[in-house]
């Protein structure tokens, strides 16, 4: 993780390399918030370091270690609220926002900074894929509440999908990764692994990279993560009926909850998606894989016969049917 201690003044690093130890497989975030404490945001609980409180002198470091001191550089990246480091992790910023003609034009005065730690776990998807092919890749919505690991599974789908596993052979994989998350890119590079023919537009906006991918690389699925605008839906239509089979994911508790939003009901009216992953989160589990239903309703998934694995711990596609764990 010395890609994420490096941001922090040599005191404030100490503290949190002593606080944090040997908990970095379980850490999810580092909120930092000029003279408030540092919180660290765990799977299964959160820490104040109460005697650690950042001031403007450390905002202005962790900054300048962001933007390797030439904020110019960073302008879009600023515009946009985050920044991706190396090793695909994203810092989101808070703080004074300067507009222009209604728009937002930058973030100043930066007060609050999330650092969101990228957990690449190569295999969660293995137990699912075999719901996601019948004699080929059937288009899939995977549906969660947020931090239920949407963008875990769809990262790993999509290594899946481009490098091939079982007797199923390797697919052209287009990504249209519009907030870095999917690869991690830095400097247009995934940092992430996406498998052999995996192709990624990054920080592209999805409605125009479907159509720019679809134009340029003639792929045979299309990744893209948290769709909700009528012009997402539009495009995804429109690339579905092109021929394209599609993975993505959307916020949501249910296929029910999801039905209620008008947006979507383009893509629900005309069953552009044939499979429904269900994610579901808990007090004791970070993401666990509830339902997997047809577009008919019916609830596929296997149920487990041992215990759920968590998705820290990946899947085997030995036990493609007993676990439930992402």
């Amino acid at each position: 993780m010395k890609e994420i201690i490096r941001l922090f003044p040599q005191q404030i690093k100490e503290v949190i390399i002593r606080k944090i130890g040997d908990n970095w497989t379980s850490l999810q975030e580092i909120r930092v918030r000029i003279k408030r404490p540092i919180e660290l945001i765990y799977d299964y609980k959160v820490e104040w370091l109460n005697d650690c409180c950042p001031a403007e002198d450390d905002g202005i470091f962790l900054l300048n270690q962001l933007s390797e001191f030439s904020l110019y550089r960073l302008e879009d990246e600023l515009r946009e609220g985050f920044i991706t480091i190396e090793g695909g992790h994203r810092v989101g910023l808070a703080g004074k926002v300067n507009t222009a003609d209604g728009s937002v034009k930058a973030i100043k005065n930066i007060t609050s900074f999330n650092i969101r730690i990228a957990k690449e776990k190569v295999g969660v998807a293995n137990s699912y894929i075999p719901y996601l092919y019948d004699k080929q890749y059937i288009s899939t919505l995977i549906i969660g509440p947020p931090q239920t690991g949407k963008t875990t599974l769809l990262r790993d789908i999509a290594r899946l999908i481009s490098t091939g596993w079982s007797e199923v052979r390797p697919r052209k994989v287009g990504i249209i990764d519009e907030r870095s998350e999917i690869g991690g890119s830095l400097n247009g590079i995934p940092q992430h692994q996406l498998g052999l023919r995996a192709d990624i537009m990054d920080a592209c906006p999805k409605a125009e990279g479907l159509m720019m991918m679809i134009r340029s690389m003639s792929p045979d699925v299309l990744i893209v993560d948290e769709i909700g605008s009528e012009e997402d839906v539009k495009a995804l239509l429109e690339a579905i009926h092109a021929g394209v089979k599609v993975v993505s994911s959307v916020h949501g508790e249910s296929l029910e909850d999801i039905k209620q939003r008008p947006s979507l009901q383009p893509l629900l009216e005309q069953n552009a998606f044939k499979r429904f992953i269900n994610l579901t989160r808990d007090t004791k589990k970070p993401g666990m894989v509830n339902r997997i239903l047809t577009h008919e309703g019916h609830d596929i998934l296997k149920k487990p016969r041992c215990a759920h694995d968590e998705m820290d711990r990946g899947t085997s596609a030995t036990k493609r049917y007993h676990l439930g764990g992402v």
